[in-house]
């Protein structure tokens, strides 16, 4: 995530590097690289002038504290001016209706139908709601299967009628039967077209006059950049929405949509997405956004998804195996599964506070936990208790059995020797040996 636009803000700082003090020339040198950066990054060039024009008149009237550098400094007031430009703080949804209607918008490609259904989940898991989904996209072939298969996937129940080609009507309908069925959400799934038109936008004026939403979301692609904040505009223009969702934030490196969408609308950004999978939406956090961008880290959200996978009792367990020496391979697996559904392992390290900047030159392959769940799988239920049954020959076959190499299966039980002391290490400060021992682990 904004890999492309950390480095080249990284860059930026290093020409204040071991300076003793700030300086009028010193600071233009900077800003004008990270001016550029961020234009690199698809950000408008009004944006990126004003941003590093009022940090450049913050800079030259600050006094350089000792324990402060300048090159600290000038991140500290760069951030702060990222934080303002993407509003400050986060932006809650409006749930005080019951039912409370959220109306989703966006251009066909945007995400809308699977965003629909991530933040179905998010309301049933995090917020204890009962969410109804409907199928307003009459138009796309097979949206209307799309939702319900998605909505099955998350225990959501979905709400269409079947040769009914108007949206307004279902729309209608389905909020009478959500009130009716006691439904404390409903999640209107609307269609889309390949570029904004007359239409479309009459089309969901409709319908938001004839269900009165909450909430209105405008679901967006952040890789297409400006684009994304051009068509943020149209939008906004007609319909007046309540808050962004920006989609496929995970794959952007640039992130000019991120820093802009919310200073050109005036809008909020609320949630992005960062993955394929139903749990992959976040809430968007200004501060951590600009904590990430600038390589600084995100903590509190690292911690907030290890919480979230984080089994109280399963720890305390694996805890007492490891106090009399029995952690074994079974253990090894279930934790591996613990760190897998925390999500994409590069931008979990990117979180850590002093990672952020190695991670981006590791070769992590998301799919080398396969070859471990192989490995360990192919052993007997005898051999996963007892690791020190695994001399040469079960070794041997256990390389066959997972269609991987004697060396490879040799590298994992070295590792999974070393994990035993990964206590001592976390214990120790060390989310750094935690995070380095889960690299080394993946076979190469």
């Amino acid at each position: 995530m904004f890999q492309s636009l950390t480095t080249k803000l990284d860059r930026a700082f290093k020409v204040l590097k071991g300076q003793g003090h700030i300086t009028e020339i010193n600071v233009a040198e900077t800003m004008k690289e990270v001016r550029k950066a961020l234009l690199e990054a698809d950000v408008s060039y009004k944006i990126a002038k004003d941003l590093t024009d009022n940090v450049k008149k913050k800079a030259l009237g600050q006094n350089v504290l000792t324990s402060v550098s300048p090159g600290q400094l000038m991140i500290k007031l760069v951030h702060d001016e990222m934080v303002e430009l993407m509003g400050t703080k986060q932006a809650e949804l409006d749930l005080k209706a019951n039912p409370s209607v959220i109306l989703m918008a966006g251009l066909q490609g945007s995400g809308k139908t699977t965003h629909s259904a991530k933040l179905a989940h998010y309301l049933k898991h995090k917020k204890g709601k009962r969410v109804l989904l409907v199928a307003g996209d009459v138009y796309r072939p097979a949206a209307i299967d799309q939702l319900k298969v998605l909505g099955g996937q998350i225990e959501v129940d979905v709400f269409s009628e079947e040769g009914n080609t108007r949206p307004v009507d279902i729309a209608k309908k389905a909020v009478a039967h959500a009130k009716e069925a006691g439904y404390q959400v409903v999640i209107i799934d609307t269609a889309g077209r390949l570029s904004v038109d007359q239409e479309m936008m009459d089309e969901i004026g409709n319908i938001r006059d004839a269900v009165r939403p909450q909430e209105i979301l405008f679901v967006v692609d952040s890789m297409t950049g400006q684009d994304a904040v051009n068509t943020a505009k149209a939008f906004n223009d007609k319909l007046d929405f309540d808050g962004v969702i920006l989609t496929k934030l995970d794959g952007d490196t640039r992130g000019g949509a991120a820093l802009t969408i919310r200073s050109v609308v005036q809008k909020p950004i609320k949630f992005v997405g960062v993955g394929e999978k139903m749990d992959a939406l976040d809430v968007f956090y200004p501060t951590r956004m600009a904590d990430r961008i600038l390589g600084m880290g995100d903590i509190v959200s690292f911690v907030e998804k290890a919480q979230e996978q984080f089994d109280e009792e399963e720890a305390r367990r694996i805890q007492r195996k490891f106090a009399k020496n029995q952690y074994n391979f079974n253990d090894f697996m279930s934790q591996i599964q613990q760190i897998k559904k925390m999500g994409n392992m590069k931008d979990l390290i990117g979180m850590i506070p002093g990672l952020g900047k190695a991670a981006k030159n590791m070769d992590i392959d998301e799919n080398a936990f396969k070859s471990i769940e192989a490995i360990i799988r192919s052993m007997t239920p005898e051999e996963r208790e007892n690791p020190s049954l695994l001399n040469g020959s079960r070794r041997n076959r256990i390389a066959k059995g997972s269609g991987t190499s004697v060396p490879e299966v040799n590298k994992l039980l070295k590792q999974f020797n070393e994990t035993c002391k990964l206590m001592k290490m976390v214990s120790g400060g060390g989310a750094r040996g935690l995070m380095g021992n889960l690299g080394r682990m993946q076979p190469r």
